[in-house]
């Protein structure tokens, strides 16, 4: 009975702390979000507190900010490789964890992605601070397709089922041999950023679906998170295609703007469609 009068009430203070997390951010930024995305993100809180008590209660660094710097690109560019980690020291063992908010599954059919990343957060550990360090995992905070259908349905049994078969860590091996691979890659990107190289991937690449993902493309994990997509040639060649109806409605902000005929045309049907004056004088007036 303790322990779950203790689980209430920790939970009550992740609903309080995440509603002030929320409003100091949207004061901050000036954006909000929609009732049902805040929601989902509230799940995704509260779903990983449960199912990762132990690791939550047991972490002995939080947030620790990894630097690797006097870093040079090929081009002659100076540069810094940063990141945070968790650090979890147990029974002589340490364990370093990145929490991601993506998908367990998505993580583990894109393992490589993660690998490099930690490979150079478990070198800065291991070589520049001197410390211990015996596994490596991601945390995918959100939840699996399971858990999300059971949200939906609200069933306590599916949800129940849905939240045994979650396994939101993934094991990450240390390779030193990739680290070197991973620095000079982080190099080209810093240069390309620099010196203005934004080439779009092929068209074709925007159609692939993503693996580990229940038939999402590329398209719609990535492009639609991007604010230059209007400008971008293949996404219009993939919208111009119509994939979906999102798609289709898309293709029309880049269709053919009407000729000067055309655009007169339309004017004049619409000034002889229009009302009187007088009708449009007690429309105004409320009359």
């Amino acid at each position: 009975m303790k322990q779950e009068i203790n689980q209430n009430e920790i939970e009550s203070f992740i609903r309080q702390a995440f509603e002030q997390n929320y409003d100091e951010l949207r004061l901050d930024s000036g954006h909000a979000i929609s009732p049902d995305a805040k929601q989902a993100a509230l799940n995704q809180v509260l779903l990983y507190w449960r199912m990762l008590r132990e690791i939550a209660e047991n972490v002995t660094d939080t947030e620790v900010r990894l630097s690797l710097p006097g870093l040079e690109t090929s081009h002659g560019r100076e540069y810094t490789i940063e990141g945070v980690v968790d650090i979890v020291r147990d029974n002589e063992r340490t364990v370093m964890y990145d929490i991601k908010t993506h998908n367990a599954e998505y993580v583990r059919a894109n393992l490589a992605l993660y690998e490099q990343q930690l490979n150079v957060y478990a070198f800065i550990w291991k070589n520049l601070r001197r410390q211990a360090l015996d596994e490596m995992a991601i945390i995918a905070t959100d939840f699996s397709d399971l858990v999300r259908d059971a949200l939906a349905s609200e069933n306590k049994e599916q949800m129940t089922y849905a939240m045994k078969q979650w396994q939101p860590i993934v094991p990450i091996a240390f390779e030193q041999s990739h680290v070197e691979e991973t620095i000079s890659k982080f190099g080209t990107v810093v240069d390309c950023i620099e010196e203005g190289c934004f080439a779009p991937p092929v068209a074709e690449e925007l159609s692939r679906v993503l693996p580990g993902t229940r038939n999402i493309r590329f398209a719609t994990q990535v492009c639609r998170n991007c604010d230059t997509r209007f400008s971008c040639s293949s996404y219009r060649q993939y919208t111009w295609q119509g994939h979906s109806a999102a798609d289709k409605k898309m293709y029309l902000y880049y269709g053919d703007y009407p000729t000067d005929p055309e655009q007169e045309s339309w004017r004049t049907a619409n000034l002889d469609a229009s009302p009187d004056k007088d009708v449009l004088r007690a429309d105004f007036s409320g009359r």
